[in-house]
């Protein structure tokens, strides 16, 4: 196992599901899934308020060299629905106004739920260890802001679909590390993807997730609107204190 930290929180997968967490779980809900063509909702709960993000679980599957990895398109040739993050970094300490010159990772798994760097193990049978697809880091400018290209991630058992984020000082300390959930429910992005190949069936929503599960306000919720042709664009508002 990659990351023997987080021993506790994970199981070993079946076969065809990388990964399978069962901490946390409170309830489930409804398929809201939806096969239709039509436009994204962008449902946002509370987010882009002044509140300091939660920090979360970096996961089993963090970028091992981040800062080999500074690009803005971060696709590396994985098929998906394209989409645009556009992510902004907020200072608590300065009323949640743009933090310019921030460093910010993300990383993601493709459609079809597995990691680039890992693999060939219990937790993610399929080898990725050589590639590097999903993953990138970029500064903020003077708004705060930084913007990855990308594609719409998949889903793996356990979890509901999400990106993670590591947001460091210009000098590269930690301020967090967190996750960015989606919008759930009929004519969202996340009902128009369908789980790509894969359906919906034992998909794990936001309010039954071990990491989204106590976000009763939807800080970590982000916005995303578009359509499968076009693609989707979400947007997302991170508060730190620096």
């Amino acid at each position: 196992m990659e990351r023997k930290n987080f021993i506790r929180s994970l199981m070993i997968g079946a076969i065809s599901t990388p990964v399978i967490i069962e901490a946390c779980k409170k309830s489930s809900i409804s398929d809201g899934s939806s096969t239709s063509s039509g436009t994204a909702g962008g449902t946002a709960g509370t987010n882009g308020t002044c509140t300091v993000a939660p920090t979360e679980t970096e996961g089993p599957f963090p970028t091992k060299v981040p800062a080999s990895y500074v690009r803005s398109d971060i696709t590396d040739g994985r098929s998906g629905y394209k989409m645009t993050a556009k992510i902004t970094i907020g200072n608590l300490n300065n009323s949640c106004a743009g933090l310019a010159g921030a460093i910010v990772d993300i990383w993601h798994c493709d459609a079809e739920g597995n990691y680039s760097e890992y693999g060939g193990s219990g937790m993610q049978s399929t080898n990725y260890q050589s590639v590097h697809f999903l993953r990138g880091r970029q500064t903020t400018d003077a708004n705060g802001l930084v913007t990855f290209t990308s594609i719409f991630p998949g889903w793996y058992s356990g979890r509901a679909t999400h990106i993670h984020v590591h947001v460091y000082t210009a000098g590269g300390t930690s301020l967090n590390v967190t996750q960015i959930a989606f919008p759930e429910g009929t004519g969202t992005a996340l009902a128009l993807v369908n789980g790509y190949a894969k359906g919906m069936t034992g998909y794990t929503y936001n309010n039954a997730d071990n990491v989204f599960s106590d976000d009763s306000s939807g800080i970590e919720i982000s916005k995303v609107t578009g359509t499968l042709a076009a693609g989707f664009e979400l947007t997302f508002k991170l508060n730190v204190k620096a």
